[in-house]
């Protein structure tokens, strides 16, 4: 099939990013300890690409939700295991459905198009999907909306499937624990490959089939549609056949240190207030001794340095995940630009939220941000294969960075010609500096690191040349 998407730029964004941290814990592993890699012969402190991507995608929706940036108006997505609790408080909210009838309508509908849900006997997860499921915000709404429309026969296949659900569960075999032995399939996997279960009747043991109607109502809901941000990050959905999985246009590479990881374990301890007043006000020093030492202690691991970050956007990727779900071929290239964007934006700006209010991590901003065009990704992790080493080479770890990479940059630039040269954008005026000394012109707002204007390509090869020969590496 021909290529629906003809772009009049290159087809990828490439954006690479130094930013140093100090004292902070943005993610972590199972045991609470930072986590780490090993690349070029040392340890390095690693965030993870997901903890990113989530903080990006929330950044972008939030500002959207909030009439606030490019993206501001357009429809964005929810991932979440609630879509039947969603579902059901819509179903309360805007139709006036009782919750002892919307909640167990909502599950057996979600349950019969395909989704799995929890243990029933465990109340806390009994209404959530197995898995987590990333649809338009408004996919409650709509379901909740068509089942009302169509409430008398929805209500009857619902009293039907739910009758014949908890006939099947009562007849489930228990498995005898410790025999090794699977349990049956019950309840929660019947009728979920898209079929008509009840065309064989009750008697074979399969459950009612939800009306095709509705079916096609609650895949159309949870279809990616116009939701931006599942077009640029995707989506996998295997529990419905029939429902569109998206290839995001976004990849995003884990964050590493540039020089060798150093793991700071920070000894804390925590006042009981109660206590302290008494100490305080004891009369008897007696007494304030029995009130002495800390609440709570412990330990908690921090790390700092210098990482260096890299994400990739695909245009052409974009624009084809709106064309096919089904936006107009105008509108897809309007909300691919914003998307653009928006993109650049929160990649500059957005952090995990781990740890924020006793580190505020969350108002770092970057050493460095490089951005340019290519009709392929460049990822520039090689360029600190070799860790930077602030005692050899005589400075900061974030200064000697930003002239490796800019160094790596204008070698590429000199050896190939389906790349731009970029530009540059830092908050450092230590960086800045250095911008200056090697004839490097930043630009003064994210806005402008992606406009279409370009320095002339003899101009950016002269930069080059004169960068590379000033430079280590």
């Amino acid at each position: 099939m021909s290529n629906p998407v003809a772009l009049t730029g290159r087809q990828f964004l490439s954006l690479h990013l130094l930013e140093t941290l100090v004292a902070v814990l943005p993610v972590r592993d199972e045991n609470g300890a930072p986590k780490s890699i090993v690349y070029g012969g040392v340890e390095r402190h690693m965030i993870t690409s997901q903890a990113r991507r989530r903080a990006e995608r929330v950044y972008s929706r939030d500002r959207a939700n909030a009439q606030e940036g490019p993206l501001a108006g357009h429809a964005m997505g929810v991932r979440t295991r609630e879509w039947a609790l969603v579902t059901a408080r819509a179903l309360e909210s805007r139709h006036g459905w009782t919750r002892e009838e919307a909640l167990p309508t909502a599950r057996a509908v979600l349950q019969a198009v395909g989704l799995n849900f929890g243990d029933p006997a465990k109340p806390t997860v009994a209404d959530l999907t197995k898995v987590l499921l990333f649809a338009p915000a408004d996919a409650g709404d709509r379901i909740a909306d068509h089942i009302h429309t169509d409430r008398a026969a929805v209500g009857a296949w619902a009293e039907r499937y739910l009758a014949q659900s908890q006939a099947a569960a009562a007849k489930k075999p228990k498995g005898r624990r410790g025999s090794g032995q699977p349990e049956e399939a019950g309840a929660d996997e019947a009728g979920t490959d898209g079929t008509a279960p009840d065309e064989a009747g009750a008697a074979g043991g399969k459950l009612p089939a939800l009306p095709k109607a509705t079916r096609t109502a609650v895949l159309t809901a949870l279809a990616p549609r116009d939701a931006i941000d599942i077009a640029l990050y995707g989506r996998f959905l295997a529990e419905i056949p029939d429902s569109p999985n998206v290839d995001g246009a976004i990849q995003s590479g884990h964050a590493f240190t540039v020089h060798e990881a150093e793991l700071t374990d920070d000894f804390y301890a925590a006042a009981d207030d109660a206590k302290l007043a008494r100490k305080s006000n004891a009369l008897d020093f007696l007494d304030s001794a029995d009130d002495s030492g800390a609440g709570m202690t412990g330990y908690q691991s921090l790390i700092s340095g210098t990482f260096y970050r890299h994400a990739v956007l695909d245009r052409r990727r974009l624009r084809q995940n709106l064309r096919a779900a089904g936006m107009s071929e105008q509108d897809a290239e309007t909300a691919s630009v914003a998307a653009e964007a928006e993109f650049v934006s929160a990649f500059v700006n957005a952090f995990p939220q781990a740890k924020k209010n006793s580190t505020a991590s969350t108002g770092s901003l970057p050493a460095l941000v490089l951005a340019f065009d290519g009709d392929r990704p460049f990822n520039y992790a090689s360029a600190f294969q070799r860790p930077v080493d602030e005692l050899a080479e005589g400075g900061p770890a974030g200064e000697l960075a930003v002239r490796r990479l800019l160094a790596h940059h204008a070698f590429v630039l000199r050896r190939r010609d389906d790349i731009t040269a970029g530009r540059v954008l830092t908050y450092d005026p230590a960086v800045h500096a250095v911008l200056q000394e090697l004839g490097v012109t930043d630009v003064d707002s994210v806005e402008k690191l992606t406009e279409l204007t370009e320095l002339t390509e003899s101009s950016a090869k002269s930069s080059a040349q004169s960068q590379s020969a000033e430079l280590p590496g």
